[in-house]
């Protein structure tokens, strides 16, 4: 048998080549924003790092009592503080800024926005005390900014506040696009969007496009700004008293329309409520609110002036319990009252959820004498938000390998869906995605990724609430089925009943008329109690479980129903 050439032993002692590891994915992930209207927040990972987009908040609903914000959980970020490179803010409304004071007690990041955006967060950091331990910086659309493996650039869009920006997230496989809130306004009142640029990025090549989802259910385009101007002005010139307008403090575009047509009607202008004063003195600073020396009053001069010389600018357009409309509606403000020629202007669409506190406080107003105008018919405001022509046009000029509908309810985001599929991109490229999903973006390739934490953080007078949601459910059971005090008194040494059981309710029934049915449940749970007390050795927590139990089991057989028990036991 012949030997194996040396060339043989060699090439047979050659270790095998190890297989290539898989190249890391660019993961896209929202902490909030999605199947919800509020409290966005969008990630973009890769490696070890992370660029964050938007951190707003949204408003509870009306069974959320003791609620004021609801926020991101950002237990993911908090775990992964190190990668955070810096928070990137699309515009500066509430839903899109309104958790950064919170969120920064809880990880310290640099923070980019427009100029009239970080005018906005300043402000809202200078109220929380935290101006001076965050930094923040003004981006300009030519501008990029990078990091080790991510760069990030803009590019601007039209909303219906100023210094509104898409942006673009540079990743090894392609750029990930961030549309923020947008709609395409051709006659805008301010610098339209970038058209071409955003051309331009669809050009080379886009990953991924998240996109605004909100007004995916109307047909055609948004309207422009432009036909809300003139329609406001012709109804300051029908107006013989004085007017009222309310609209979101945030749309410095209207703001500067009433103005405009306050001059042309030869108006003063008085300003109602904190969010609304600041953003005058921030529009004005930056040059988005023009108005003539002298215009501009303070409200308490108001009756100074004929009725017909005044307009009073106000929030309160949702309603909200604590803002200037609605107290002067119910006769609480203590500078301005109802006049029987007022006409008060609702300039805004009424959020989902909102629509019984706008009813509520058109009908306060109506009841004190005032002309209210409210509604669609008038003209007097239109949507920041794309509608379906607009998304498709964005889809179409962007021309992503995949897509991501962010932004809106369920259903926006499924509606969002088929527009994508009808401009031609494949069903496999469109990813609905749930808050805490994730999705990783290959070169040619996308599929689920793992979940990280995610939920809702409770804001209650200025306060983090992480576990109020477990408090929320004990007070939705409180209005619903009331409480049952029970009060006992014990001898732990011989489980010997002293006095009670005493029942005490409180929204369950009333006492008066239902002493027969608690004289019943006391007799039975006394029955039980001295039954547990022959039988074992006393123990609080389990006399506490016999209590409710019992209690629940009879009221529930009696009267079809469950309040909350409450055992306070005594032992003496």
């Amino acid at each position: 048998m012949s030997k194996p050439l040396l060339s043989d032993t060699i090439q047979a002692a050659k270790p095998k080549k190890r297989p290539k590891p898989s190249a890391p994915p660019v993961r896209i992930f929202a902490l909030g924003g999605l199947g919800e209207i509020g409290k966005n927040m969008y990630g973009v990972e890769f490696k070890n790092e992370i660029i964050l987009i938007d951190a707003g908040l949204k408003f509870p609903d009306s069974d959320m009592g003791g609620v004021d914000y609801i926020i991101p959980d950002i237990r993911y970020l908090i775990q992964n503080k190190s990668k955070v490179k810096g928070l990137f803010l699309t515009h500066g409304h509430e839903d899109h800024i309104g958790a950064i004071p919170y969120v920064l007690r809880q990880i310290q990041m640099p923070i980019y926005g427009g100029p009239l955006t970080i005018g906005l967060v300043r402000a809202k950091l200078e109220e929380h005390r935290l101006l001076d331990q965050t930094e923040l910086h003004v981006f300009h659309e030519e501008e990029t900014i990078s990091f080790r493996h991510l760069s990030v650039h803009f590019f601007r869009t039209t909303h219906s506040i100023p210094d509104a920006f898409g942006i673009v997230v540079e990743t090894p496989y392609g750029p990930v696009v961030h549309t923020g809130d947008f709609k395409f306004d051709f006659t805008p009142e301010d610098k339209p969007a970038n058209l071409h640029k955003i051309l331009q990025v669809g050009q080379r090549g886009v990953l991924a496009l998240m996109a605004d989802s909100t007004n995916s259910e109307r047909d055609g385009f948004t309207p422009s700004e432009r036909t809300v101007g003139q329609s406001i002005l012709r109804l300051f010139q029908e107006c013989p008293g004085r007017i009222l307008f309310a609209t979101f403090a945030s749309n410095v575009h209207r703001l500067q329309q009433v103005v405009d047509a306050a001059i042309q009607t030869g108006r003063k202008i008085a300003i109602v409520g904190r969010s609304m004063e600041k953003v005058f003195v921030i529009g004005q600073e930056l040059g988005y609110i023009r108005m003539p020396e002298g215009m501009l009053i303070d409200v308490k001069a108001v009756n100074r002036y004929r009725d017909e010389q005044v307009l009073i600018v106000c929030t309160g357009s949702q309603g909200e319990p604590n803002a200037a409309l609605t107290r002067i509606a119910s006769g609480a403000h203590r500078s301005i009252q109802i006049h029987p020629d007022d006409t008060v202007i609702f300039s805004s669409s009424p959020i989902p959820g909102n629509t019984q506190n706008v009813n509520r406080s058109i009908d306060l107003l109506m009841r004190a004498g005032a002309e209210v105008k409210y509604g669609s018919i008038l003209d007097i405001h239109t949507s920041g938000h794309g509608c379906r022509e607009d998304l498709k046009l964005m889809i179409s000029s962007i021309r992503p390998k995949f897509f991501v509908p962010i932004h809106g309810e369920y259903r926006m985001l499924l509606n969002h869906r088929e527009l994508a599929l009808q401009v031609g991109m494949p069903e496999s490229s469109v990813h609905l995605l749930n808050i805490g999903n994730t999705l990783s973006l290959f070169r040619n390739g996308a599929r689920r990724g793992r979940n990280i934490p995610s939920g809702e953080v409770y804001i209650n007078n200025g306060e983090l609430r992480v576990h109020e949601k477990e408090l929320l459910e004990e007070r939705v059971q409180l209005a619903h089925d009331g409480v049952v005090i029970v009060a006992i008194t014990i001898d732990p040494s011989t489980r010997k009943l002293l006095s009670g059981p005493e029942l005490i309710t409180r929204g369950f029934v009333y006492m008066q008329d239902s002493k027969p049915l608690l004289r019943r449940a006391e007799a039975m749970l006394r029955k039980q109690l001295n039954k547990a007390g022959e039988q074992r050795e006393y123990d609080r927590a389990a006399w506490e479980q016999i209590t409710s139990t019992k209690l629940n089991r009879y009221f529930r057989r009696e009267l079809g129903r469950s309040p909350y028990i409450m055992p306070s036991i005594m032992e003496v």
